[in-house]
């Protein structure tokens, strides 16, 4: 934060307790958005050699921004990656220019550059219950085994986040019907929780050799302490090795394989938005392009005239 000028420094942090009270926006968001603006914010210093003061920043060129951008392609920074860099720095830039009453079209005339979105990658139904199955067999301990088993149910069966998983505390058991899920920017949604997964908590809770507690983590780690999302993370890749499946075989990767299998048996891309907690129908439309990616391949590989 040296190179930026303690106006610019002042700014930026009011833009995002702004964006924090208004939009909910979380912390991890955030730091993204601080951490981008600040890279730009630093390289408009080294750019001009002196530090950018608000009015400084007024005076940013479309020459300006080609030089930021030709900077970050130089950086090995990829397409996807510099339009969200970009795009944080257009709603840092709108909000500032009605602040301070400037024109900001130089910098929100740039445009992003073009990438292909990536597709969530889903298993198969019969891959996603052999992951779990073969979950339970990476751990020689009982209760670790129906821990690891649980929290990837739940991924899989009600599509959870790993960190909505394992957010859950004492307070939660006996699994409800229903769960009140708290997601990304504190937007709250509530999840229909199926039999297999009530039964697969209820199977670590009975084996949990640490007590529980209403305030507690519901998932613990071998000491008793909130369970690390890394140790889920590495029995599932233990897991897809045995299975034989790709890298995108992820914990992440059960919530995508909830989804697509709600689509292709017919579920409402309304409500399966309203499942997953997303704030835009068009994230959530994603899963529609796998669907047909999916019937594509198997129409090519199956009709008699392919």
């Amino acid at each position: 934060m040296n190179l930026i000028s303690p106006a610019c420094r002042d700014a930026l942090q009011h833009w995002l307790d702004s964006l924090k009270a208004l939009s909910g926006r979380s912390e991890n968001t955030l730091n993204a958005y601080r951490g981008d603006v600040t890279e730009f914010l630093s390289f408009m210093t080294l750019h001009h050699s002196e530090r950018q003061g608000l009015a400084a920043l007024e005076r940013i060129t479309v020459s300006d921004m080609r030089a930021w951008m030709a900077d970050q392609r130089n950086s090995d920074v990829g397409a996807r990656s510099l339009a969200r860099k970009l795009s944080a720095v257009k709603t840092f830039y709108r909000w500032l220019a009605e602040r301070e009453g400037f024109e900001p079209t130089a910098v929100l005339s740039t445009r992003a550059p073009k990438f292909t979105k990536k597709l969530p990658r889903p298993l198969a139904e019969d891959a996603a219950r052999e992951m779990i199955e073969t979950v339970e067999l990476q751990s020689s301990s009982d209760w670790v085994a129906a821990r690891d088993v649980a929290v990837v149910t739940l991924l899989y069966g009600c599509g959870l986040r790993i960190s909505e998983a394992l957010s859950l505390t004492g307070s939660d058991a006996p699994l409800p019907d229903t769960l009140r899920i708290s997601g990304k920017g504190d937007k709250e949604r509530i999840v229909p929780v199926l039999p297999a997964a009530r039964s697969a908590v209820d199977r670590y809770l009975r084996l949990c050799p640490h007590p529980q507690s209403s305030g507690a983590a519901l998932f613990r780690g071998a000491r008793g302490g909130p369970l690390n999302p890394g140790i889920i993370q590495a029995v599932v890749a233990k897991a897809r090795m045995q299975l034989g499946l790709p890298a995108t075989a992820t914990p992440h990767a059960m919530r995508h394989s909830f989804a697509t299998h709600l689509l292709s048996a017919g579920g409402d891309l309304r409500a399966i938005q309203e499942l997953l907690g997303h704030a835009s129908l068009s994230t959530t439309q994603t899963y529609t392009a796998v669907d047909t990616a999916r019937l594509m391949d198997v129409y090519n590989r199956t009709h008699p005239k392919a």
